[in-house]
């Protein structure tokens, strides 16, 4: 089997049916589904390459530094399960470039191992079709499984307890409907807890835990119509349920996880006030104190400048849908 040098690039989503839960920790299975955007402004771009001259282990940098300890064996975890996949036991050398912040709350994890699955399987020879490279992609973030496709995407949760019907799927209705997400970035700080930390202690202690996911069949339904429909109302107000929703699932738990700012509170009366002038504009809040609003190409302006001027918000980034991961460069060895 050839090795070769591979150089990926991956958009971040967002969701606007919110993930939050898994059913399998292990294999990193959702306990319910979720729809997103992927962004086109926002990537990662990853080169990966094996070679038994590497050394004995896995080197892996992130913007021109050597990751931390964390980050490095969440990596080189994910390696392993190429490496498994190919039927190979070389090194390999990461070098990743993030445009997004890590640990922010702007899905960085999403986009990070997007770029690292779609290189690292095809540096090692392997050629996944897009559901199986959704779920090689999810077993390092559940959310990179949607940045395997631009636009707007589905994942579905799945009940195979293989997780080999956990994967994303593009909705094509959504092609060319011109959206846009203005984020409102009101931190350049890490989070205080981890998605991941925050997703366990609300499904093992919030009393809304079960609510939560009982609520998002529905959400999705009723997105997917407003998609069909291009109804960006409707799929507005379905973003700011799911969000909110969410993050009350997660204010119950105990001790409680709060991710907002007095800046995410702003921006969300700021998004209120716009559309009592009529312009549509609609919320949505990750696990972090950014605010991206969801609104069309017509308003986008209107909706940057009073973002922009709402206090606290530190800075704005306008973007737009973007593609799904794909190869830049590739080298055989």
């Amino acid at each position: 089997m050839n090795l070769t040098s591979c150089t990926a690039i991956a958009g971040t989503n967002i969701a606007l049916v919110k993930y939050w839960g898994k059913r399998d920790s292990v294999l990193n299975l959702p306990a319910a589904g979720s729809l997103s955007l992927t962004l086109r402004e926002l990537d990662t771009r990853t080169t990966v390459r094996f070679g038994a001259h590497l050394g004995p282990t896995d080197r892996v940098r992130l913007n021109g530094q050597d990751a931390d300890e964390d980050v490095r064996l969440r990596v080189v975890a994910f390696l392993d399960l190429v490496r498994a996949q190919a039927g190979i036991s070389t090194p390999a050398e990461v070098v990743t470039e993030n445009s997004v912040p890590t640990a922010a709350g702007l899905a960085s994890s999403a986009s990070g191992f997007a770029a690292l699955a779609l290189a690292a399987s095809r540096a090692a020879g392997l050629s996944l079709e897009p559901s199986a490279l959704s779920a090689l992609a999810r077993r390092g973030s559940g959310s990179a499984a949607r940045s395997i496709f631009g636009g707007l995407v589905e994942m579905q949760a799945g009940s195979n307890p293989d997780g080999s019907d956990a994967f994303a799927r593009p909705l094509p209705e959504a092609d060319s409907w011109p959206l846009r997400l203005v984020v409102a970035v009101t931190s350049e700080n890490r989070k205080a807890i981890g998605s991941t930390e925050a997703m366990r202690r609300t499904e093992q202690t919030s009393p809304f835990y079960k609510g939560w996911i009982d609520s998002v069949d529905g959400d999705l339904r009723d997105a997917r119509a407003a998609i069909a429909e291009r109804d960006l109302g409707r799929l507005g107000l379905v973003a700011e349920r799911s969000a909110l929703r969410m993050h009350a699932s997660a204010l119950a738990a105990d001790p409680p996880i709060l991710y907002w700012s007095t800046a995410t509170l702003a921006a969300m009366e700021t998004v209120r006030q716009l559309r009592a002038r009529h312009v549509e504009a609609y919320f949505t809040i990750d696990a972090g104190p950014h605010v991206k609003v969801l609104c069309d190409l017509r308003h986008v302006i209107a909706v940057e400048a009073a973002l922009a001027k709402t206090p606290g918000v530190l800075r704005t980034i306008v973007a737009s849908p973007g593609r799904g991961a794909r190869v830049l460069q590739e080298t055989t060895a």
